[in-house]
């Protein structure tokens, strides 16, 4: 093979005379053959010889994004300085120089080169308002990840009123009122209608704002659609045959490391049967080498990162392994891979755990529940044929909980009242959770309620709220945010845990739980609103799993008025725990390799189900009319009523496509 040509050999003399678009050319021809450092000095050779260019701009920032790329980020600085400095209306090379200070650590410096972007962009053009959405979303998302929430909000909602069809904006400005518990969540203005914010934002932030399973499963379909998009042509898989060694089972997650759903999954790959599994770990996170990620690698048959490859390669990555059945460890979460999905390099696609509800795409096959997550007459809210274990969620037996001799003096609580708890992230407190925690401090008198610390604006919000139903400020205590094994070790100061809803506590009340402390729980329609009920159950405390707000109330009002009640809960609680089958990992992972050998004889037998997504456009129509931020609904028979009604009179009006599993074919003719 011949050697790569240096540096010196591409660069010849003529190389200082090349127009700019010739420039370019040889750059673009470089790049196709891999020749990286050529490029760059290709580059640095032109611009010292061509200072006076009119379009000198112009190369110092391509120089800069391929300095960028290498991590030549200091170097990419000055390039982008002197860009200014030539043009100072070149708006790219401010968004440019912003990110590289980003990577390089200064914030402020990186926020100051978007406003002075922001200060220059006057005129009203189309190149101008794109440049300036660009900028003030930018801005937005630093802000964001220095907890300058209410900043970021600011620029994201200009940059709406720009542009009101930026479904990322709309996704980050909603996320960002639910974790600030700005009330209501959804505000339309002149240019962002309800409408758009109902049919712009996630599939996560939806599970926190309606427990409404209907809109959910219409809101998955269209942001499939829309943020997942059709991939292309799929990749080539080996033939489907019966199996006669272990199943090849890829499990896909940018969460394999020191997260939430990490420590759930921590001793699955281990506990797997290895003459019945062969277990494929897919990561697709960022780089990270704490403990857990280590124990991952160390677990599984295969540890593969998909990090470094483009969607396309890590779908022919997982293909080329021979993968038979993939399970989606993601969904709609964060650095999640779909695209990767969308490419079907599995035959058989599983969603399970990351994402609390259904995909409704056309390549998850199954949805791994139970049967109180998801009972029979509720399989018509999921695309997915659901299968289920004794309990949907896995969880770590040898937590790490520090040692502690900490007083609720220690932690500001008071030492003789009821305590209740809730340590589920303050995005998930609903107002109407809010208001029933305030009716049951309301006749518990001394009670607090000790919430997990956000930033000095939420708290006091929330303060603010309490104050307006009477509650007296002090009585809401926020715990300051400590390591996992401290936090642990002070959930036995609270005396019950009071869950959220919609979205209830998942890994919050396996926390809970296994530190022998009680959760009340609200278990409504949607699957983010059943989990904890279902953790309850497999916790042998059916008794906390209320199913209507009056249960609710009674339950917690009656606890806290007579706390003895609690001592047979938390002894039930701790001397169950080894037996239990929410912390019987072996059974739940002997039940996980069952449901993959019934996934694979259908595959086999060609009986693999199609995901049912018929009229969900209809129903996410009928959704987007509506105002969730004060729309609840008492009971299943009440939730159905209300869609059929408005059901009903759509179709009147434009009859929807045939039956389907919400809609039967007799009540369609009954709307004829």
């Amino acid at each position: 093979m011949a050697a790569e040509p240096q540096p010196s050999v591409l660069v010849r003399p003529a190389a200082q005379d090349l127009a700019v678009p010739d420039l370019i050319r040889s750059v673009e021809l470089l790049k196709q053959n891999g020749q990286t450092q050529a490029v760059a000095a290709l580059y640095a050779t032109w611009l010292e010889h061509n200072p006076e260019s009119p379009l000198l701009y112009a190369v110092l920032f391509n120089y800069a994004v391929t300095l960028a790329d290498a991590e030549e980020l200091e170097q990419a600085r000055q390039c982008l300085e002197r860009a200014i400095e030539v043009n100072a209306d070149f708006i790219p090379a401010y968004i440019n120089l912003g990110r590289v200070y980003e990577r390089l650590g200064n914030v402020a410096q990186a926020l100051a080169r978007w406003s002075s972007a922001l200060a220059r962009l006057s005129n009203v053009t189309g190149t101008a308002i794109s440049h300036k959405t660009t900028t003030l979303n930018q801005s937005a998302r630093v802000l964001e990840s220095a907890d300058q929430d209410p900043a970021a909000e600011q620029m994201l909602s200009h940059s709406l009123e720009l542009d009101p069809n930026q479904r990322e904006a709309l996704q980050h400005l909603i996320a960002l009122r639910q974790r600030q518990c700005k009330w209501p969540v959804l505000v339309p203005s002149e240019r962002v209608t309800r409408s758009s914010l109902i049919r712009g934002m996630s599939p996560l932030s939806a599970a926190a704002l309606t427990d409404d399973p209907i809109f959910q499963q219409a809101l998955a379909w269209h942001y499939n659609q829309a943020d997942v998009g059709d991939p292309g042509e799929s990749v080539v898989r080996q033939p489907i045959t019966a199996s006669s060694g272990p199943l090849r089972v890829g499990y896909l997650s940018s969460d394999l490391r020191e997260h939430a759903v990490g420590y759930l999954m921590t001793e699955v790959f281990g506990l797997h049967d290895r003459s019945a599994v062969e277990v494929f770990a897919y990561y697709c996170g960022p780089a990270s080498r704490d403990p857990l990620h280590a124990h991952f690698q160390s677990t599984a048959h295969h540890f593969v990162s998909l990090t470094e490859l483009d969607d396309a390669a890590a779908a022919r990555r997982i293909a080329q392994d021979g993968v038979q059945i993939l399970v989606d460890l993601n969904g709609y979460t964060r650095e999640a891979r779909l695209k990767v999905v969308a490419r079907r390099p599995a035959p058989v696609i599983v969603n399970w755990l990351g994402f609390p509800g259904t995909m409704a795409s056309p390549y998850h096959h199954y949805l791994i529940a139970d049967d109180w997550i998801i009972p029979p007459s509720h399989e018509l809210y999921y695309s997915e044929r659901v299968l289920r274990l004794p309990c949907y969620q896995p969880s770590l037996r040898q937590r790490n909980v520090a040692l502690s001799t900490q007083t609720r003096r220690d932690v500001g609580l008071p030492e003789d009242a009821m305590v209740y708890c809730c340590f589920n992230g303050v995005h998930k407190i609903h107002p109407f959770t809010f208001e029933r925690w305030m009716q049951v401090l309301a006749l518990v008198p001394g009670s607090v309620l000790w919430l997990l610390n956000s930033n000095p604006a939420t708290n006091e919000r929330l303060r603010d709220q309490a104050e307006r139903r009477g509650i007296a400020r002090e009585r809401l205590i926020f715990a300051e945010k400590l390591a996992n094994p401290y936090h642990l070790a002070r959930y036995p100061l609270a005396d019950l845990f009071l869950d959220t809803g919609p979205y209830g506590a998942h890994t919050t009340a396996s926390d809970a739980l296994w530190m022998g402390v009680p959760v009340l729980t609200l278990s409504g329609r949607s699957f983010a609103s059943r989990v904890c009920g279902s953790l309850l159950r497999a916790a042998n405390l059916p008794e906390l799993v209320c199913d209507n707000v009056e249960q609710f109330l009674t339950m917690a009002i009656r606890i806290g008025q007579d706390r003895r009640v609690l001592g047979p809960l938390k002894e039930r609680l701790l001397s169950g725990r080894d037996q239990c089958t929410l912390f019987d990992m072996p059974r739940l992972v002997r039940s996980l390799e069952g449901l993959y050998r019934e996934m694979w004889a259908d595959c086999v037998s060609g009986q693999l189900p199609r995901p049912q997504l018929r009229n969900l456009e209809a129903y996410l129509e009928v959704a987007s009319q509506l105002d969730y931020d004060t729309l609840e609904w008492r009971t299943d028979a009440e939730h159905r009523e209300f869609w059929m009604s408005r059901l009903a009179q759509r179709h009147r009006h434009r009859p929807l496509d045939g039956a389907d599993r919400f809609v039967s074919a007799e009540i369609l003719n009954g709307w004829e």
